[in-house]
């Protein structure tokens, strides 16, 4: 089976949040979909390894947060590649708790919808969640990030856990070649010299032991300690 097949589909890119007792927690998901019109109810894929997938089960409900393309990688990196056992996530972003007690995240959202669980359907790896959505709300303008953008423009990795990870997502090497590239241990993204890191002004040619010593990976936010030489 042609796997890129799959990479044909089109996706954007949420937060989507819940929480248990105490604890907030929300990550980045590209499979978040209206499934119907009368009531709305809408559907996000959760890979039950997530702290997401088991405060959604303890609470029966969850938000969804539409992001923009203004969204930065310090978003992506945090709600998509960090765990909300060791962090809180929202520490450092806008939210508010909505109607159904789940945290909405604000930062560079276009808007927003929460959902009471109706239904749970058991993916193997994943489970997928349906909801009534009770509230929805315009919060900014402007327009909404894609899974195409991210991937083309912005440079981004695809978590291991995603519903749509493949092989291709993973550590892959860069023009340079094992010499000079350095591979993220934590998402996979690779620093390659011959194109830099345009996005915070660093220009082809800079070798990764050139990179300012507070430099991060432009996906994650992971540290220059974080990297090896591939």
């Amino acid at each position: 089976m042609d796997r890129n097949a799959l990479k044909s589909l089109s996706y954007g890119l949420y937060i989507v949040s819940s929480y248990k007792g105490d604890k907030l927690n929300g990550q980045i998901v590209n499979t978040a979909f209206q499934t119907t019109s009368r009531p709305p109810t809408i559907a996000v894929s959760i890979n039950k390894d997530n702290l997401t997938h088991e405060c959604i089960v303890a609470s029966k409900v969850f938000s969804v947060s539409v992001l923009s393309e203004e969204t930065g990688m310090k978003t992506i990196g945090t709600f998509g590649f960090k765990c909300g056992r060791d962090i809180d996530k929202f520490k450092e972003f806008e939210y508010r708790i909505g109607i159904t007690k789940a945290p909405i995240v604000l930062t560079t959202a276009l808007a927003f919808i929460e959902a009471e669980v109706i239904h749970r359907v058991d993916l193997g790896t994943h489970s997928l969640f349906v909801g009534n959505a009770v509230a929805a709300e315009v919060v900014g303008q402007g327009t909404p990030l894609t899974y195409d953008y991210y991937h083309r423009t912005m440079g981004g990795k695809t978590p291991e856990k995603a519903a749509t990870f493949s092989g291709s997502d993973a550590k892959t090497e860069g023009p340079h070649g094992p010499s000079s590239s350095y591979v993220c241990t934590v998402c996979g993204y690779v620093y390659n010299p011959a194109t830099g890191d345009p996005r915070r002004n660093i220009t082809p040619g800079v070798a990764f032991a050139d990179l300012p010593q507070d430099w991060t990976c432009p996906v994650c936010g992971a540290g220059k300690e974080n990297f090896e030489k591939q």
